[in-house]
């Protein structure tokens, strides 16, 4: 069996590995953060520890091409796929031991490791993607990565919150790490190509062919400002209901069925409008929901926190997922058209490196906002920062043509 050979077996597997990617995340960056602020920790010092935690994530362009150039016919993505794996829970073990807010520097230690190998591992996944899904299905594919990824978050990033306190720290660590290394079973049904160049390319060829292309440069600069908003929302999501007297049960409930469901529901739309009707049309769409939405809840918490505006933020926060998924799907379906599939490791690491950058500078940010004027202004910030970079969008149309297979 090789599940490469089929369409149906190219998205279960890379939903299955996406899976194995979005757990941890969801652990790190959702319930993670409500859990330091319900032990008092500052809402500064949480969004710049988790921006701490997506600077391998950033920077994993740098390694990238060794993971194009060191592959054989025996030894190719599969191989840096499954040790990156099996390292990501050997990592995680420890954490079951300690304390969340007394150890947040040995929980930093620990997670930028960790943040390491997974990073490395989804520089293997995505090039194994771009080399074996042909482009018509990409918006398709994207969109069941980001479910199965979604799946991940739903369990360890709500449903922990609500099982914590029946099976402990400990309890949510050992499943995590069991979910990320049961992943690696469909890998032995795989068999997968090897590009012609894969080992004759070296490391500085890879990144220098990489850089020569304008639509790299045009890709990495919307990458790197255009999910400002939607970046820092989900940075300061939990922290923010549990200051608006949101309980701790109610955001873990948000976690796993709303937000989950709401971004698996817009990854599918966003895959399918992408393959249907272009790709830039479909992420500038997103977009500017996206943007409509942050400005809503930045106006919405003007109010006072009563019932019915919980209940409303709740409300916009699922419709903010919504609009997430669908950029997600088409975005990611726009790097994977304007990456070269025998770069496939070096450039789309790189275009997934800067969101991953606006990931952590967004953070950062938000969070310094908070700290200086509330809520609602860093909202506000973010949502002009990521609609002023619409105007990128017309030099990726003049330079998106899918990459020549």
């Amino acid at each position: 069996m090789n599940l490469l050979k089929s369409k149906r077996g190219r998205i279960l597997l890379f939903a299955c590995l996406y899976f194995s990617e979005g757990a941890p995340i969801g652990f790190i960056w959702w319930a993670l953060p409500t859990l330091l602020r319900a032990r008092g920790v500052a809402v500064e010092e949480i969004t710049a520890f988790t921006a701490l935690l997506v600077l391998p994530w950033a920077f994993k362009f740098l390694w990238a091409p060794l993971v194009d150039s060191f592959r054989s016919p025996q030894r190719g993505f599969r191989s840096w796929i499954m040790g990156c794996q099996f390292l990501m829970g050997m990592t995680l073990l420890p954490l079951a031991f300690a304390q969340p807010a007394a150890d947040l520097s040995l929980l930093k230690i620990i997670l930028l490791i960790h943040a390491l190998c997974a990073s490395t591992q989804d520089v293997a996944i995505d090039a194994l993607a771009i080399q074996v899904a042909k482009s018509e299905e990409r918006g398709l594919l994207n969109g069941c990565m980001q479910a199965g990824m979604l799946l991940g978050r739903s369990l360890f990033g709500g449903a922990a919150l609500l099982v914590a306190s029946i099976v402990g720290w400990t309890g949510v660590i050992y499943g995590l790490t069991a979910c990320i290394w049961l992943s690696l079973s469909l890998l032995f049904f795989i068999q997968e190509p090897v590009a012609p160049l894969a080992t004759a390319v070296p490391f500085i060829s890879h990144l220098g062919a990489a850089l020569k292309e304008a639509k790299t440069w045009w890709a990495l600069a919307f990458a790197l400002i255009s999910a400002a908003a939607f970046e820092a929302s989900g940075a300061l999501a939990g922290p923010f209901l549990l200051d608006r007297q949101v309980s701790q049960e109610t955001i873990g409930l948000f976690f796993a069925l709303p937000a989950v469901i709401a971004t698996l529901i817009g990854g599918m739309i966003g895959g399918y409008v992408s393959d249907r009707f272009g790709r830039v049309a479909s992420v500038a769409l997103s977009l500017i929901g996206i943007v409509t939405v942050v400005m809503g809840l930045s106006g919405l918490d003007a109010f006072r926190p009563t019932e019915p505006v919980r209940e409303a933020l709740i409300v916009m926060f699922t419709t903010l997922y919504l609009f997430i998924g669908f950029f997600t799907a088409s975005s990611y379906a726009l790097f994977m058209d304007l990456t070269h599939p025998r770069l496939g490791a070096t450039q789309f690491s790189a275009f997934m490196a800067a969101t991953n950058g606006c990931e952590a500078w967004s953070a950062w940010a938000a969070g310094r906002l908070v700290a200086w004027n509330g809520y609602a202004s860093s909202f506000l910030v973010m949502s002009l920062i990521s609609l002023s970079s619409l105007w990128l969008l017309r030099g990726l149309t003049r330079q998106h043509r899918p990459a020549p297979r």
